[in-house]
């Protein structure tokens, strides 16, 4: 037994001191010798190849998205030598994917990088950053999953460009990832960005959290910003009773909000990547309202996690049936830390919740899919690419609007039949599947809320109905509760419903697909058709359209002349009632908000840090 020991010891001893040696790894090397015009170059090794063929692959989806992207695209130049630079031969057998033989254990791979797209999926390079996403940056190779990988940043010469990453620093500008999956999920940016961080001391651990910021504003707004994020950290903190277990003790919010950024926010494991063209100075709050979406997800989606998702597979889309949760509960969440933390007043929140509440109420989708079907259309929506026009207008909601608006009810009904709340719910998630990184199914889900509620039949009945189902309860009284009012913002008046026109001479274009529940749809009209007339008159421009309305009622039968395809055709519009609903607090339209209701908003909506 102390013979073995002392065997095991040793062997420990070299695996650390000599891990080339111990085990196959994978070392990155990017420099930007040509950021002027959007370029990176990659130089990669595989050490130890175990195989005769070694299959090397660009991603072709990234963590947060669940869409195919393609990124070989963008890759170009490729050479592979051996270990003492011998040129080897290349073989493609598809898109994504570089076979390399005779390579006598060693692979010395490079490429060049085209990059000009900073947001949280693609990767961006210019002469004042190289904004990274790693499945748009980095080749890797199949059998080398496991294996740990370095990769060394080449600053260019000149430049004051720092590294904000959630990889582990080893020395100088090298860092460290222990496997595959954590390299691809490590976004990174080489700027001269402003830095803040703080501690957190839990249970006897120190918990680092990092804001790094490449912008255009001052330092108080970027103190500002700090000390609002700092809010919301304190915030989501208080819904799980503590911070995440982060791997390396450290959590970044990685931000880019420059001109050329493409708005943007996408979660990982220990950061978040935060892009938008929009500075500080004009958008502080909605910026913010990203980075409170993005932090929940620490908990919500990066530990408790979907069995779906795993493990990710970077060849595939990636399809999930609890997105509902995973996404739509982090939008609620996001939102409510927002009011949570002051940062939205309440006029503002509710004014939010209108917003979503229309679009899922009265978009068509419910008809055709249910909650969990939504969240399976992912692929076809999350930031996917096609030419050929859809009809998703009419049988698609967002999986973030409409599972953020589930999670709204559910909260409401914990906390007015059960005397729980939904952070009872999210806790209890967290402590069976969360910290112990155990995924879930719906299943699961629906055991937790059975048990947290008390209640088996109310649970079985609200997956049934709301989750499996396309029932939602009446918003109306749930709201009330909190002395806000859900009412018609038009009562009385007249519409064609909601269609996208684009006035001119000839008349007004409809430039989108109509939708099936409104009066123009169901009067035949659609994408492409040119108003003529309603009701005798001319359509040339938007008031031309509400006087014809404001002369009717909901109810009211008009004649309609359009063009389509060069020929003019002539119909029957039925008018309906502005369907369009808002959210406003009891205090200003003169309601009484008594002190239940005072109390109930507090509870909901008031701090929870200490």
């Amino acid at each position: 037994m102390k013979n073995n020991f002392l065997k095991l010891l040793c062997l420990t001893i070299m695996l650390c001191a000599f891990p080339a040696l111990a085990q196959q790894q994978v070392r990155y090397d990017l420099s930007f010798p040509n950021a002027a015009h959007h370029e990176a170059e990659v130089k990669v090794t595989f050490h130890d190849i175990k195989s005769d063929t070694l299959k090397v692959l660009m991603p072709r989806t990234s963590p947060g998205r669940y869409a195919i992207h393609e990124f070989a695209k963008n890759v170009y130049n490729v050479r592979a030598t051996d270990a003492k630079g011998k040129p080897l031969q290349i073989f493609r057998p598809n898109t994504s994917e570089w076979d390399i033989l005779g390579h006598q254990g060693t692979v010395n791979l490079s490429y060049t990088l085209f990059a000009d797209h900073p947001d949280g999926t693609y990767a961006g390079v210019d002469e004042t950053h190289a904004h990274l996403n790693m499945p748009a940056t980095l080749m890797y190779a199949k059998g080398f999953e496991q294996s740990p990988a370095y990769v060394t940043f080449n600053v260019p010469e000149g430049k004051n460009w720092k590294i904000a990453t959630q990889l582990k620093q080893e020395q100088g500008n090298t860092y460290y990832a222990p496997n595959f999956q954590y390299l691809m999920d490590s976004p990174t940016e080489l700027s001269d960005f402003d830095m803040a961080e703080w501690t957190v001391n839990e249970n006897g651990k120190k918990k680092t959290i990092q804001v790094t910021l490449h912008h255009v504003g001052t330092d108080a707004q970027f103190q500002e910003y700090v000390d609002k994020t700092k809010k919301i950290v304190a915030e989501q903190k208080a819904v799980f009773s503590e911070l995440p277990d982060y791997d390396f003790g450290r959590y970044t919010f990685i931000g880019c909000y420059m001109p050329q950024a493409v708005g943007d926010g996408m979660e990982h494991r220990n950061s978040t990547i935060l892009t938008s063209s929009r500075p500080l100075a004009s958008a502080m709050n909605a910026l913010l309202n990203t980075v409170s979406h993005e932090f929940f997800h620490a908990w919500n989606v990066e530990r408790i996690r979907p069995e779906s998702l795993e493990p990710f597979n970077f060849q595939e889309a990636n399809m999930s049936d609890a997105l509902w949760l995973a996404e739509g509960f982090t939008s609620y969440y996001g939102d409510l830390t927002m009011a949570r933390t002051g940062i939205f007043d309440l006029k503002k929140y509710a004014s939010d919740l209108a917003g979503d509440l229309n679009y899922v109420l009265l978009s068509p989708g419910r008809e055709y899919h249910s909650l969990r079907e939504m969240s399976m259309q992912a692929p076809f929506v999350d930031a996917a690419r096609s030419v050929d026009p859809v009809n998703r207008h009419n049988t698609f909601i967002s999986y973030y609007t409409y599972g953020s608006m589930t999670g709204l009810a559910l909260d409401m009904i914990l906390r007015q039949q059960y005397n729980k709340t939904l952070d009872d719910y999210m806790q209890a998630l967290w402590r069976k599947y969360g910290k112990p990184e155990r995924p879930y199914a719906l299943p699961d889900l629906e055991e937790t809320l059975a048990e947290v509620s008390g209640d088996k039949a109310f649970a079985r009945q609200f997956f049934q109905n709301s989750i499996y189902g396309s029932q939602l309860p009446d918003f109306t009284p749930l709201l009330a509760k909190a002395g806000l009012a859900l009412r018609k913002t038009k009562p009385g008046e007249a519409t064609m419903g909601m269609v996208a026109l684009n006035y001119g001479k000839d008349g007004a274009t409809i430039t989108n697909g109509t939708y099936i529940n409104s009066p123009a749809y169901k009067a035949g009209l659609d994408r492409t058709d040119i108003i003529l007339t309603m009701d005798g008159r001319k359509i040339k421009k938007e008031k031309d359209l509400q006087k014809v309305l404001s002369k009717h009622k909901p109810g009211d039968s008009i004649p309609v002349t359009f063009n389509r395809l060069g020929q003019t055709r002539s119909t029957t519009l039925v008018l309906e009632e502005v369907p369009t609903l808002e959210v406003v607090p009891y205090e200003t339209i003169d309601k009484e908000v008594t002190p239940e209701i005072q109390a109930y908003r507090q509870a909901w909506l008031g701090s929870k840090a200490k």
